[in-house]
Protein backbone atom coordinates (compact mmCIF):
# COMPACT_ATOMS: atom_id res chain seq x y z
CA UNK A 1 0.00 0.00 0.00
CA UNK A 2 1.39 3.58 -1.21
CA UNK A 3 2.17 5.91 2.02
CA UNK A 4 0.73 9.30 2.17
CA UNK A 5 3.05 12.16 1.44
CA UNK A 6 4.56 13.60 4.07
CA UNK A 7 3.22 17.44 4.23
CA UNK A 8 6.54 19.46 4.03
CA UNK A 9 6.11 23.12 4.31
CA UNK A 10 2.25 22.66 3.59
CA UNK A 11 0.19 24.83 5.96
CA UNK A 12 -3.11 25.28 3.89
CA UNK A 13 -5.84 22.10 5.74
CA UNK A 14 -7.60 21.13 2.60
CA UNK A 15 -4.54 21.20 0.42
CA UNK A 16 -3.17 18.73 2.57
CA UNK A 17 -6.45 16.46 3.60
CA UNK A 18 -7.15 16.11 -0.34
CA UNK A 19 -3.50 15.46 -1.56
CA UNK A 20 -3.08 12.18 0.49
CA UNK A 21 -0.60 14.12 3.03
CA UNK A 22 0.30 12.46 6.58
CA UNK A 23 -2.00 14.59 9.04
CA UNK A 24 -1.19 14.51 12.47
CA UNK A 25 -4.98 15.00 13.93
CA UNK A 26 -5.28 18.39 15.85
CA UNK A 27 -9.12 18.89 15.41
CA UNK A 28 -9.64 18.44 18.86
CA UNK A 29 -8.71 22.40 19.54
CA UNK A 30 -12.49 23.05 17.41
CA UNK A 31 -13.90 20.71 20.43
CA UNK A 32 -12.00 22.97 23.20
CA UNK A 33 -12.27 26.18 21.24
CA UNK A 34 -15.98 25.36 21.22
CA UNK A 35 -16.50 24.13 24.51
CA UNK A 36 -14.29 27.18 26.24
CA UNK A 37 -16.04 30.41 24.27
CA UNK A 38 -14.19 33.64 24.20
CA UNK A 39 -14.78 36.09 21.68
CA UNK A 40 -11.32 37.29 21.11
CA UNK A 41 -8.93 34.00 21.55
CA UNK A 42 -5.50 35.07 21.29
CA UNK A 43 -2.45 32.00 20.85
CA UNK A 44 1.17 32.27 21.23
CA UNK A 45 3.50 29.88 20.20
CA UNK A 46 6.96 29.42 18.66
CA UNK A 47 7.21 29.68 14.50
CA UNK A 48 6.92 26.12 12.73
CA UNK A 49 4.69 24.83 15.63
CA UNK A 50 1.89 24.63 13.64
CA UNK A 51 -0.31 27.59 14.31
CA UNK A 52 -0.99 28.23 10.06
CA UNK A 53 -2.13 24.82 9.88
CA UNK A 54 -4.47 25.23 12.59
CA UNK A 55 -5.68 28.33 11.36
CA UNK A 56 -5.93 27.01 7.91
CA UNK A 57 -8.38 23.59 9.64
CA UNK A 58 -10.51 26.37 11.86
CA UNK A 59 -11.59 28.14 8.31
CA UNK A 60 -12.30 24.64 6.63
CA UNK A 61 -14.60 23.31 9.46
CA UNK A 62 -16.26 26.53 10.32
CA UNK A 63 -16.70 28.28 6.51
CA UNK A 64 -20.05 27.94 4.51
CA UNK A 65 -19.18 25.58 1.89
CA UNK A 66 -16.57 23.67 3.68
CA UNK A 67 -16.56 19.88 2.79
CA UNK A 68 -17.29 17.48 5.34
CA UNK A 69 -15.45 14.93 4.16
CA UNK A 70 -11.75 16.52 4.98
CA UNK A 71 -12.94 16.22 8.43
CA UNK A 72 -13.74 12.28 8.08
CA UNK A 73 -11.65 9.39 10.47
CA UNK A 74 -10.92 12.46 12.81
CA UNK A 75 -11.61 13.33 16.36
CA UNK A 76 -13.84 16.21 15.28
CA UNK A 77 -16.51 13.85 13.23
CA UNK A 78 -17.28 12.27 16.38
CA UNK A 79 -18.54 15.14 17.52
CA UNK A 80 -22.27 14.72 15.53
CA UNK A 81 -23.89 17.73 17.31
CA UNK A 82 -20.87 20.19 16.92
CA UNK A 83 -20.66 19.30 13.72
CA UNK A 84 -24.20 19.93 12.63
CA UNK A 85 -24.01 23.42 14.70
CA UNK A 86 -20.92 24.77 13.51
CA UNK A 87 -19.04 22.95 10.41
CA UNK A 88 -19.94 24.95 7.24
CA UNK A 89 -22.43 27.20 9.17
CA UNK A 90 -20.35 30.63 9.23
CA UNK A 91 -18.56 33.08 6.46
CA UNK A 92 -14.94 33.53 7.85
CA UNK A 93 -12.60 36.27 7.16
CA UNK A 94 -8.74 34.53 7.44
CA UNK A 95 -5.91 36.85 7.10
CA UNK A 96 -1.98 36.24 7.65
CA UNK A 97 0.52 39.66 8.31
CA UNK A 98 3.25 37.28 7.86
CA UNK A 99 4.48 39.72 5.25
CA UNK A 100 4.24 42.67 6.20
CA UNK A 101 7.68 43.23 6.52
CA UNK A 102 8.36 46.53 5.33
CA UNK A 103 11.45 48.57 5.56
CA UNK A 104 9.52 51.81 6.15
CA UNK A 105 6.11 52.51 7.13
CA UNK A 106 5.07 53.55 3.83
CA UNK A 107 6.06 50.16 2.62
CA UNK A 108 4.16 48.38 5.30
CA UNK A 109 0.86 49.78 5.03
CA UNK A 110 1.30 48.55 1.65
CA UNK A 111 1.68 45.35 2.13
CA UNK A 112 -1.09 45.35 5.55
CA UNK A 113 -3.32 46.57 2.48
CA UNK A 114 -1.90 44.04 0.33
CA UNK A 115 -3.45 41.31 2.62
CA UNK A 116 -6.70 42.82 3.57
CA UNK A 117 -7.27 43.46 -0.53
CA UNK A 118 -6.31 39.97 -1.24
CA UNK A 119 -8.83 38.40 1.29
CA UNK A 120 -11.49 40.83 0.28
CA UNK A 121 -10.83 39.58 -3.33
CA UNK A 122 -11.91 36.55 -2.37
CA UNK A 123 -15.45 37.65 -1.53
CA UNK A 124 -15.83 39.05 -4.99
CA UNK A 125 -18.56 37.47 -6.24
CA UNK A 126 -20.57 39.76 -3.59
CA UNK A 127 -20.55 42.40 -5.99
CA UNK A 128 -23.59 41.14 -7.27
CA UNK A 129 -25.55 39.98 -4.03
CA UNK A 130 -28.80 41.57 -3.35
CA UNK A 131 -28.48 41.88 0.39
CA UNK A 132 -25.61 45.19 -0.41
CA UNK A 133 -26.62 48.32 -1.43
CA UNK A 134 -24.45 50.25 -4.14
CA UNK A 135 -22.78 51.85 -1.01
CA UNK A 136 -21.83 48.51 0.45
CA UNK A 137 -20.44 47.15 -3.33
CA UNK A 138 -18.40 50.75 -3.27
CA UNK A 139 -16.75 49.80 -0.48
CA UNK A 140 -15.94 46.51 -1.33
CA UNK A 141 -14.55 47.67 -4.45
CA UNK A 142 -12.61 49.84 -2.51
CA UNK A 143 -10.98 47.36 -0.31
CA UNK A 144 -9.94 45.20 -3.36
CA UNK A 145 -8.22 48.25 -4.69
CA UNK A 146 -6.48 49.14 -1.02
CA UNK A 147 -8.13 52.06 -1.04
CA UNK A 148 -9.91 53.93 2.00
CA UNK A 149 -9.17 53.18 5.64
CA UNK A 150 -6.91 50.44 6.61
CA UNK A 151 -7.64 50.90 9.94
CA UNK A 152 -11.40 49.99 9.76
CA UNK A 153 -10.98 47.70 6.50
CA UNK A 154 -11.25 44.70 8.95
CA UNK A 155 -14.77 46.29 9.96
CA UNK A 156 -15.58 47.01 6.88
CA UNK A 157 -14.99 44.14 5.31
CA UNK A 158 -16.90 41.71 8.38
CA UNK A 159 -19.74 44.35 7.63
CA UNK A 160 -19.93 43.17 4.15
CA UNK A 161 -20.04 39.56 4.66
CA UNK A 162 -22.04 39.62 7.72
CA UNK A 163 -24.87 41.40 5.66
CA UNK A 164 -24.69 39.20 2.42
CA UNK A 165 -25.20 36.14 4.99
CA UNK A 166 -26.91 37.50 7.72
CA UNK A 167 -25.16 36.09 10.03
CA UNK A 168 -22.38 37.12 12.27
CA UNK A 169 -18.52 36.59 11.19
CA UNK A 170 -15.89 34.15 12.28
CA UNK A 171 -12.58 36.30 12.49
CA UNK A 172 -9.15 34.36 11.80
CA UNK A 173 -5.81 36.79 12.15
CA UNK A 174 -2.30 34.22 12.06
CA UNK A 175 1.28 35.96 12.58
CA UNK A 176 -0.68 39.32 14.13
CA UNK A 177 2.87 40.45 15.50
CA UNK A 178 5.32 40.35 12.52
CA UNK A 179 4.43 43.63 11.79
CA UNK A 180 6.11 44.70 14.79
CA UNK A 181 8.76 42.37 14.71
CA UNK A 182 11.60 44.52 13.38
CA UNK A 183 9.95 48.12 12.81
CA UNK A 184 11.53 49.43 15.82
CA UNK A 185 15.31 49.45 14.28
CA UNK A 186 13.65 51.35 11.11
CA UNK A 187 12.19 54.20 12.92
CA UNK A 188 8.44 54.21 12.31
CA UNK A 189 7.48 51.44 15.48
CA UNK A 190 5.46 54.19 16.94
CA UNK A 191 3.42 54.54 14.06
CA UNK A 192 2.74 50.73 13.20
CA UNK A 193 2.04 49.97 16.82
CA UNK A 194 -0.93 52.84 16.30
CA UNK A 195 -1.82 50.92 13.30
CA UNK A 196 -2.20 47.70 14.67
CA UNK A 197 -3.83 48.97 17.64
CA UNK A 198 -6.53 50.82 15.84
CA UNK A 199 -6.91 47.65 13.13
CA UNK A 200 -7.65 45.56 15.75
CA UNK A 201 -10.01 47.84 17.56
CA UNK A 202 -12.49 48.35 14.71
CA UNK A 203 -12.08 44.88 13.67
CA UNK A 204 -12.91 43.30 17.33
CA UNK A 205 -13.72 45.50 20.20
CA UNK A 206 -15.98 47.26 17.93
CA UNK A 207 -17.18 45.14 16.17
CA UNK A 208 -20.92 44.07 15.73
CA UNK A 209 -20.74 41.62 12.94
CA UNK A 210 -18.03 39.32 14.39
CA UNK A 211 -19.23 35.93 16.44
CA UNK A 212 -15.65 35.31 17.64
CA UNK A 213 -11.88 35.75 16.43
CA UNK A 214 -8.97 33.49 16.74
CA UNK A 215 -5.48 35.27 16.93
CA UNK A 216 -1.80 33.73 16.83
CA UNK A 217 1.66 34.90 16.94
CA UNK A 218 4.97 34.27 18.46
CA UNK A 219 4.91 36.64 21.37
CA UNK A 220 2.03 38.28 23.73
CA UNK A 221 2.59 41.86 22.86
CA UNK A 222 1.84 43.89 25.80
CA UNK A 223 -1.56 44.66 26.40
CA UNK A 224 -1.28 48.58 26.76
CA UNK A 225 1.01 48.54 23.33
CA UNK A 226 -1.86 46.92 21.03
CA UNK A 227 -4.33 45.31 22.53
CA UNK A 228 -6.32 48.52 24.26
CA UNK A 229 -9.31 47.87 21.23
CA UNK A 230 -9.62 43.87 22.12
CA UNK A 231 -12.10 43.13 24.71
CA UNK A 232 -10.99 41.23 27.22
CA UNK A 233 -8.71 38.75 24.91
CA UNK A 234 -8.91 34.63 26.35
CA UNK A 235 -4.81 34.77 26.05
CA UNK A 236 -3.19 31.09 25.55
CA UNK A 237 0.62 31.01 25.80
CA UNK A 238 2.71 28.23 26.31
CA UNK A 239 2.57 28.32 29.84
CA UNK A 240 -1.21 27.08 29.51
CA UNK A 241 -2.68 24.23 29.87
CA UNK A 242 -5.63 24.75 27.97
CA UNK A 243 -4.97 23.81 24.17
CA UNK A 244 -1.56 22.43 25.42
CA UNK A 245 -1.45 19.38 22.77
CA UNK A 246 -2.77 21.21 19.66
CA UNK A 247 0.10 23.29 18.77
CA UNK A 248 3.05 20.61 18.17
CA UNK A 249 3.51 17.22 18.46
CA UNK A 250 2.85 15.06 20.96
CA UNK A 251 4.83 11.78 21.57
CA UNK A 252 1.94 9.66 20.94
CA UNK A 253 2.06 11.73 17.44
CA UNK A 254 5.16 10.69 17.18
CA UNK A 255 5.23 7.47 17.93
CA UNK A 256 2.29 6.98 15.15
CA UNK A 257 4.15 8.65 12.65
CA UNK A 258 7.63 6.94 12.73
CA UNK A 259 5.46 3.75 12.78
CA UNK A 260 3.46 4.43 9.68
CA UNK A 261 6.65 5.28 7.96
CA UNK A 262 8.40 2.03 9.18
CA UNK A 263 10.59 4.35 11.18
CA UNK A 264 10.65 2.77 15.15
CA UNK A 265 14.17 2.50 15.10
CA UNK A 266 14.92 6.17 15.16
CA UNK A 267 12.49 7.03 17.86
CA UNK A 268 15.11 7.52 20.51
CA UNK A 269 17.00 10.31 18.18
CA UNK A 270 14.23 11.63 16.93
CA UNK A 271 13.06 12.08 20.95
CA UNK A 272 16.65 13.47 21.32
CA UNK A 273 17.04 15.94 18.77
CA UNK A 274 13.58 16.96 18.67
CA UNK A 275 11.80 16.48 21.74
CA UNK A 276 11.94 18.74 24.89
CA UNK A 277 9.36 21.51 24.96
CA UNK A 278 6.73 21.79 27.37
CA UNK A 279 3.35 23.82 27.06
CA UNK A 280 1.65 23.82 29.93
CA UNK A 281 1.47 20.04 30.89
CA UNK A 282 2.33 18.22 27.73
CA UNK A 283 5.90 17.15 26.21
CA UNK A 284 5.93 18.75 22.94
CA UNK A 285 8.45 18.07 19.60
CA UNK A 286 8.71 20.63 16.86
CA UNK A 287 6.29 19.87 14.13
CA UNK A 288 8.67 21.01 11.45
CA UNK A 289 11.58 19.03 12.17
CA UNK A 290 9.84 15.84 13.05
CA UNK A 291 8.63 16.07 9.30
CA UNK A 292 11.78 16.86 7.55
CA UNK A 293 13.16 14.15 9.60
CA UNK A 294 11.18 11.66 8.76
CA UNK A 295 10.82 13.25 4.97
CA UNK A 296 14.57 12.81 5.16
CA UNK A 297 14.88 9.02 6.73
CA UNK A 298 12.27 7.98 4.33
CA UNK A 299 13.36 8.96 0.97
CA UNK A 300 17.31 9.45 1.59
CA UNK A 301 20.54 7.01 2.81
CA UNK A 302 21.62 10.13 4.85
CA UNK A 303 20.63 9.33 8.50
CA UNK A 304 21.82 12.10 10.26
CA UNK A 305 19.68 14.63 11.87
CA UNK A 306 19.69 17.93 10.64
CA UNK A 307 19.07 21.76 12.40
CA UNK A 308 15.40 21.81 10.74
CA UNK A 309 13.69 24.02 12.63
CA UNK A 310 16.97 26.62 13.79
CA UNK A 311 18.18 27.04 9.81
CA UNK A 312 14.56 28.57 8.85
CA UNK A 313 15.39 31.71 10.40
CA UNK A 314 18.41 33.82 10.77
CA UNK A 315 18.44 33.54 14.73
CA UNK A 316 19.77 36.45 15.36
CA UNK A 317 17.97 36.66 19.04
CA UNK A 318 20.28 34.32 20.27
CA UNK A 319 23.49 36.56 18.70
CA UNK A 320 21.91 39.72 20.30
CA UNK A 321 21.24 37.78 23.84
CA UNK A 322 25.61 36.77 23.67
CA UNK A 323 26.16 40.48 22.64
CA UNK A 324 24.23 41.86 25.80
CA UNK A 325 25.52 38.86 27.93
CA UNK A 326 27.79 39.85 30.95
CA UNK A 327 29.96 37.48 33.06
CA UNK A 328 26.94 36.26 35.21
CA UNK A 329 24.66 35.68 32.19
CA UNK A 330 27.48 33.71 30.38
CA UNK A 331 28.39 31.17 33.60
CA UNK A 332 24.47 30.79 32.84
CA UNK A 333 24.65 29.96 29.13
CA UNK A 334 28.00 27.74 30.45
CA UNK A 335 25.31 25.54 32.89
CA UNK A 336 22.22 25.51 29.91
CA UNK A 337 24.70 23.76 27.65
CA UNK A 338 25.87 21.34 30.36
CA UNK A 339 22.09 20.26 30.31
CA UNK A 340 21.56 22.07 33.59
CA UNK A 341 18.52 24.34 34.41
CA UNK A 342 18.74 28.18 35.49
CA UNK A 343 15.89 30.32 37.46
CA UNK A 344 14.49 33.11 35.99
CA UNK A 345 11.47 35.53 36.26
CA UNK A 346 9.76 35.49 32.69
CA UNK A 347 7.10 38.53 31.42
CA UNK A 348 4.74 37.30 29.43
CA UNK A 349 3.71 40.63 27.60
CA UNK A 350 6.87 42.53 26.13
CA UNK A 351 6.79 45.51 23.55
CA UNK A 352 9.29 44.52 20.43
CA UNK A 353 11.02 48.54 21.11
CA UNK A 354 12.10 47.52 24.83
CA UNK A 355 13.28 44.03 23.90
CA UNK A 356 16.97 45.26 24.30
CA UNK A 357 16.54 47.05 27.15
CA UNK A 358 17.54 44.55 30.03
CA UNK A 359 18.93 40.97 29.82
CA UNK A 360 15.76 39.72 31.93
CA UNK A 361 13.34 40.79 28.42
CA UNK A 362 15.64 38.10 26.45
CA UNK A 363 15.17 35.40 28.85
CA UNK A 364 11.58 35.81 28.38
CA UNK A 365 11.82 36.34 24.74
CA UNK A 366 13.89 33.29 24.44
CA UNK A 367 12.03 31.19 26.07
CA UNK A 368 8.52 32.11 24.63
CA UNK A 369 10.27 31.50 20.90
CA UNK A 370 11.16 28.31 21.33
CA UNK A 371 15.03 28.59 21.82
CA UNK A 372 14.38 27.25 25.69
CA UNK A 373 11.72 25.89 27.54
CA UNK A 374 10.72 24.62 31.18
CA UNK A 375 10.52 21.98 33.52
CA UNK A 376 8.06 23.61 36.01
CA UNK A 377 8.33 26.65 37.94
CA UNK A 378 9.42 27.34 41.59
CA UNK A 379 7.36 28.78 44.54
CA UNK A 380 8.44 32.21 43.86
CA UNK A 381 7.10 32.33 40.47
CA UNK A 382 10.51 31.78 38.82
CA UNK A 383 10.47 29.12 35.48
CA UNK A 384 13.52 26.70 35.75
CA UNK A 385 14.32 27.24 31.95
CA UNK A 386 16.52 24.98 29.99
CA UNK A 387 17.90 24.08 26.22
CA UNK A 388 15.03 21.91 25.25
CA UNK A 389 16.95 19.21 22.74
CA UNK A 390 19.78 18.56 20.74
CA UNK A 391 19.22 20.90 17.83
CA UNK A 392 18.63 23.87 19.87
CA UNK A 393 22.20 23.00 21.79
CA UNK A 394 23.94 22.58 18.67
CA UNK A 395 22.47 26.32 17.49
CA UNK A 396 23.57 27.95 20.69
CA UNK A 397 27.01 26.25 20.46
CA UNK A 398 26.98 27.73 16.39
CA UNK A 399 26.30 31.07 17.68
CA UNK A 400 28.62 31.36 20.06
CA UNK A 401 31.38 30.14 17.85
CA UNK A 402 29.98 33.23 15.63
CA UNK A 403 30.46 35.30 18.56
CA UNK A 404 33.62 34.25 19.79
CA UNK A 405 35.22 34.23 16.26
CA UNK A 406 34.43 37.92 15.73
CA UNK A 407 36.03 39.07 19.04
CA UNK A 408 39.14 36.92 18.88
CA UNK A 409 39.68 37.31 15.18
CA UNK A 410 42.50 39.87 15.39
CA UNK A 411 44.05 38.50 18.54
CA UNK A 412 45.03 34.74 17.08
CA UNK A 413 48.40 36.12 15.44
CA UNK A 414 50.64 35.06 18.67
CA UNK A 415 48.83 31.43 18.52
CA UNK A 416 49.67 30.91 14.67
CA UNK A 417 53.14 31.85 15.54
CA UNK A 418 53.24 29.30 17.97
CA UNK A 419 52.73 26.88 15.36
CA UNK A 420 54.82 28.20 13.29
CA UNK A 421 57.84 27.85 16.00
CA UNK A 422 56.18 24.70 16.86
CA UNK A 423 56.13 26.19 21.01
CA UNK A 424 53.42 24.04 22.33
CA UNK A 425 53.82 25.79 25.36
CA UNK A 426 52.67 29.22 23.81
CA UNK A 427 49.89 26.78 21.83
CA UNK A 428 48.35 25.68 25.09
CA UNK A 429 48.87 29.25 26.99
CA UNK A 430 47.24 31.50 23.30
CA UNK A 431 44.22 28.98 22.95
CA UNK A 432 43.42 29.29 27.14
CA UNK A 433 43.88 33.18 26.29
CA UNK A 434 41.09 33.24 24.13
CA UNK A 435 38.81 31.18 25.81
CA UNK A 436 39.16 33.13 29.17
CA UNK A 437 39.06 36.31 27.69
CA UNK A 438 36.61 35.98 25.27
CA UNK A 439 33.58 33.84 26.78
CA UNK A 440 32.61 31.90 29.51
CA UNK A 441 31.16 28.36 28.79
CA UNK A 442 32.90 25.93 26.23
CA UNK A 443 31.36 22.64 26.93
CA UNK A 444 29.27 22.46 24.68
CA UNK A 445 26.19 19.82 25.68
CA UNK A 446 26.19 17.50 27.82
CA UNK A 447 27.44 14.33 26.66
CA UNK A 448 31.31 13.79 26.39
CA UNK A 449 30.99 13.26 21.88
CA UNK A 450 28.94 16.30 22.30
CA UNK A 451 31.74 18.36 24.04
CA UNK A 452 34.19 16.95 21.75
CA UNK A 453 32.14 18.05 18.93
CA UNK A 454 31.83 21.74 20.28
CA UNK A 455 35.27 21.97 20.64
CA UNK A 456 36.49 20.58 17.61
CA UNK A 457 34.31 22.99 15.63
CA UNK A 458 35.64 25.88 18.18
CA UNK A 459 39.58 25.07 17.23
CA UNK A 460 39.05 24.41 13.79
CA UNK A 461 37.56 27.91 12.83
CA UNK A 462 40.86 29.35 15.28
CA UNK A 463 42.91 27.54 12.74
CA UNK A 464 40.87 28.31 9.16
CA UNK A 465 41.02 32.02 10.33
CA UNK A 466 44.86 32.09 9.15
CA UNK A 467 45.46 32.46 5.31
CA UNK A 468 47.94 30.34 4.10
CA UNK A 469 46.76 27.59 5.83
CA UNK A 470 44.66 24.40 4.91
CA UNK A 471 42.70 23.15 6.93
CA UNK A 472 40.40 19.81 6.42
CA UNK A 473 38.25 18.48 9.41
CA UNK A 474 37.59 14.65 10.03
CA UNK A 475 39.55 13.57 7.06
CA UNK A 476 40.29 9.70 6.22
CA UNK A 477 43.77 9.20 6.84
CA UNK A 478 45.23 5.59 7.35
CA UNK A 479 43.03 3.53 9.37
CA UNK A 480 40.49 6.09 10.36
CA UNK A 481 39.90 10.24 10.29
CA UNK A 482 42.09 12.40 11.61
CA UNK A 483 39.85 15.22 13.72
CA UNK A 484 42.26 18.06 12.04
CA UNK A 485 44.40 18.12 9.61
CA UNK A 486 46.19 21.16 8.67
CA UNK A 487 48.55 21.88 5.33
CA UNK A 488 50.94 24.81 6.15
CA UNK A 489 52.19 25.13 2.66
CA UNK A 490 54.52 28.34 3.43
CA UNK A 491 56.42 26.18 6.14
CA UNK A 492 56.77 23.01 4.11
CA UNK A 493 54.99 20.55 7.17
CA UNK A 494 51.85 19.39 8.17
CA UNK A 495 50.22 18.91 11.76
CA UNK A 496 47.55 16.86 12.87
CA UNK A 497 45.56 17.38 16.05
CA UNK A 498 43.44 15.10 17.97
CA UNK A 499 40.91 16.59 20.30
CA UNK A 500 39.74 15.10 23.26
CA UNK A 501 37.61 16.04 26.34
CA UNK A 502 38.41 15.38 29.86
CA UNK A 503 36.14 15.27 32.69
CA UNK A 504 38.23 17.11 35.24
CA UNK A 505 41.45 19.36 35.36
CA UNK A 506 43.21 16.52 36.87
CA UNK A 507 42.61 14.16 33.55
CA UNK A 508 43.69 17.16 30.81
CA UNK A 509 46.90 15.59 30.40
CA UNK A 510 45.84 11.80 30.00
CA UNK A 511 43.31 12.71 27.54
CA UNK A 512 45.60 14.81 25.67
CA UNK A 513 47.98 11.80 25.72
CA UNK A 514 45.16 9.52 24.56
CA UNK A 515 44.93 11.71 21.71
CA UNK A 516 48.21 11.80 20.70
CA UNK A 517 48.47 8.16 20.78
CA UNK A 518 45.20 7.68 18.70
CA UNK A 519 47.32 9.77 15.88
CA UNK A 520 49.92 6.84 15.99
CA UNK A 521 47.98 4.04 16.57
CA UNK A 522 45.57 4.62 13.63
CA UNK A 523 48.41 5.38 11.02
CA UNK A 524 46.70 9.44 9.99
CA UNK A 525 50.54 10.31 8.76
CA UNK A 526 49.44 8.58 5.60
CA UNK A 527 47.34 11.57 4.66
CA UNK A 528 50.28 12.35 3.59
CA UNK A 529 52.37 9.90 1.52
CA UNK A 530 51.42 11.14 -1.60
CA UNK A 531 52.96 14.69 -0.82
CA UNK A 532 56.02 16.32 -0.83
CA UNK A 533 55.31 17.18 2.89
CA UNK A 534 58.12 14.91 4.91
CA UNK A 535 57.44 17.16 8.15
CA UNK A 536 54.59 16.26 10.19
CA UNK A 537 53.56 17.20 13.69
CA UNK A 538 51.08 15.45 16.00
CA UNK A 539 49.25 17.50 18.67
CA UNK A 540 46.86 15.61 21.50
CA UNK A 541 45.22 18.75 22.73
CA UNK A 542 42.10 17.95 25.51
CA UNK A 543 39.61 20.40 27.11
CA UNK A 544 37.66 20.58 29.73
CA UNK A 545 35.56 23.37 30.57
CA UNK A 546 37.70 26.99 29.86
CA UNK A 547 40.88 24.84 29.97
CA UNK A 548 43.09 23.21 27.14
CA UNK A 549 45.86 20.86 27.60
CA UNK A 550 48.55 20.27 24.52
CA UNK A 551 51.11 17.49 24.02
CA UNK A 552 53.00 17.23 21.32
Amino acid sequence: MEKKKLPVGIENFTKLRSGNFYYADKTGMIIELLENWGEVNLFTRPRRFGKSLNMSMLKAFFEIGSDPSLFEGLAIAKETALCEKYMGQYPVISITLKQVKGRDYTSAEKQMWTAISLEADRFSWLLNSPNLDDHDKKMLSQLRSGEGNLQSSLLQLSKLVSRHYEKKVIILIDEYDVPLQKVETSGYYDDMTELISQFFGYGMKTNDYMLFSVVTGCLRVSRESIFTGFNNPKVHTITDERYDEWFGFTDDDVRRMLNYYNLNDYYEITREWYDGYLFGTVNVYCPWDVINWCDQLYNSRDRTPQNFWANTSSNDMILRFIEMSDETTRAELEELSEGKSIDKEICMELTYNELDRNIDNLWSVLFMTGYLTYSGRNEDGTYRLLIPNREINNLFDRQVRSWFYGHIENGLQPLFTAFDQNDIAEIEHNINVCMVDSISFMDGGNTKEMKETFFHGLLLGMLRSRRGWRVKSNREAGNGRADIILIDRIHACGHIIEVKCADNYDNLSAEAQKGLRQIDDTLYDEFFSDSDISTIYHYGIAFYRKKCRVVH
